[in-house]
């Protein structure tokens, strides 16, 4: 009986783990394309201020 109790606590724990650093890595991929969309808006004011800038 403790034999199946500590493997399923083993179970629980590696299942713990893996789902954590999933949550890890979609946060990692969240910041990145946050900072992406962050630098295409600043390159798009950038443009357009630039764009006004000329035609004055």
């Amino acid at each position: 009986m403790k034999q199946i109790i500590l493997f399923l606590c083993m179970l629980v724990i590696t299942f713990s783990f893996s789902s954590c650093a999933a949550i890890g890595d979609i946060f990692k991929a969240g910041v990145w394309v946050g900072v992406l969309i962050v630098a295409g808006i600043i390159g798009l004011i950038f443009f357009l201020i630039r764009g006004r800038s000329n035609k004055n």
